[in-house]
């Protein structure tokens, strides 16, 4: 279970409260999910919630790991933001593809940047 387990009053703070994750468990969490994100990377799965069965497959360890370090809702966040930077990296690299080859019409035509 991730630092925010129903079953464990180890988190809790006096008044009921969660208590934040210290910085040695904030690392934990980080380093857990970038050995995951490697392993995702070394075998090309990009979405890790749509191919969760084989991401589990192919990436059973880390997973774990990542999942027992991390609370469910940053697991459930760093997946999704890795699937959401990936689409962003691919459109601007698409419209530096399209401007570039824009510019290149442009001259093709004579026209010059002043």
């Amino acid at each position: 279970m991730g630092w925010f387990s129903w079953s464990s009053n180890s988190n809790q703070a006096s008044d009921g409260g969660r208590i934040a994750p210290d910085r040695t468990s904030r690392q934990k969490c980080w380093e857990a999910r970038d050995t995951f994100f490697s392993c995702l990377d070394n075998n090309d799965i990009i979405d890790s919630v749509k191919g969760d069965k084989e991401a589990r497959k192919k990436c059973g360890k880390e997973i774990a790991e990542f999942e027992a370090s991390c609370a469910t809702a940053w697991v459930k966040y760093f997946k999704e933001k890795r699937v959401m930077e990936y689409n962003r990296d691919k459109t601007i690299e698409r419209i530096k593809k399209e401007d570039a080859a824009t510019v290149q019409d442009l001259k093709s035509q004579g026209w010059t940047a002043r």
